[in-house]
């Protein structure tokens, strides 16, 4: 039936918090730009929220990443710059998805629209875009996923590119 967007992670805490990274300000535009085109069609927008507890450092993720962040309604939880609007304001094909690891755990409700084309952007490239992008061509086989590259990022450029090159050798589009 149609185009799905998801920007995965695009939040305060991966942008200029505790996880920031150099060149993850510079994806706002692009992604804010995408996002507008997608909410004008009407077509679905997914925003997925990393989402953690206090509890995070005794998890098994924050034993490998010991940097408290994103914890559930705090500042650094919320969407980055020009997105954050969409925490506030009601627009009828746009949803948030907590996630409580790297990838999302339910996208079943994407079901309703059929997608035959899934882009995704945000970060990080070689955790959580990788995962989101494995995880919705399982659940939509015979949707295209399609990566842009151009709007992805990572505190690490080589897996940033590593990520994208696995992506492409999984039929993945990528767009660079």
């Amino acid at each position: 039936m149609g185009k799905v967007l998801v920007v995965v992670d695009f939040q305060k805490d991966f942008v200029d918090g505790a996880l920031g990274f150099p060149g993850a300000k510079a994806l706002e535009e692009g992604i804010a730009a995408l996002v507008e085109e997608y909410v004008k069609k009407d077509w679905p927008v997914v925003f997925t929220l990393d989402t953690h507890g206090p509890d995070y450092l005794s998890t098994r993720e924050g034993k490998h990443l010991p940097v408290s962040h994103c914890q559930k309604s705090s500042q650094g939880w919320r969407l980055y710059g020009k997105l954050e609007r969409y925490m506030e304001e009601d627009h009828p094909h746009v949803y948030l998805a907590p996630k409580f690891a790297f990838g999302a755990q339910n996208y079943s409700f994407l079901g309703e629209y059929q997608p035959t084309e899934i882009t995704l952007a945000g970060v990080v490239t070689n955790m959580c875009v990788i995962a989101n992008a494995v995880i919705l061509q399982t659940a939509f086989p015979n949707a295209e996923v399609v990566i842009d590259g151009r709007l992805c990022g990572s505190f690490d450029p080589i897996l940033h590119g590593k990520a994208l090159d696995v992506m492409e050798g999984m039929q993945m589009k990528v767009l660079r």
